[in-house]
């Protein structure tokens, strides 16, 4: 999935301007005007579009977790693992919003893709597990839209 994608969504399922993107955005020490989140929120083949990258979606998470938290001064913010994939972002909107797997079990259900207990955890587990799962665009996908459907009825 691409990180403009993911912006989008996030975007539009908080119901914030650009310029409290680049706010939430700051959080994490990621400088941004509103006018650059703007550009990132065109598709693609529109005038002004600007490619998110890696590090940048990595910091906007990182401020989002601030921003639905709180800080943490005892903790320094995440170093970035980068190239940021699909599982590290489910990572972040999972503490983000603070999701129990009841909740994850319950927002997949409700945007039509179930998964089973030990699927979920497969997700979550590191690269090196034998029983990791890579997350694909669709369930990123469903998790967005779910989340949507929770958080704006």
């Amino acid at each position: 999935m691409l990180n403009n994608d993911i912006l989008r969504s996030l975007r539009y399922t908080l119901d914030i301007s650009d310029a409290e993107m680049a706010d939430i955005a700051r959080l994490a020490g990621l400088e941004l005007s509103a006018a650059e989140i703007a550009s990132m929120l065109l598709r693609e083949d529109e005038a002004d579009y600007r490619a998110c990258s890696d590090a940048e979606l990595a910091r906007f998470l990182d401020g989002l977790v601030v921003h639905r938290r709180g800080r943490d001064d005892s903790r320094p913010l995440p170093a970035l693992e980068l190239p940021l994939n699909n599982n590290q972002v489910l990572k972040k909107l999972r503490v983000a919003f603070e999701l129990r797997d009841e909740d994850l079990h319950a927002i997949l259900a409700d945007a039509g893709l179930p998964l089973s207990k030990a699927e979920l955890s497969a997700l979550f587990r590191k690269p090196e597990h034998a029983n990791y799962r890579p997350c694909g665009d669709q369930l990123l996908r469903n998790l967005l839209r779910g989340l949507t459907l929770r958080l704006r009825g």
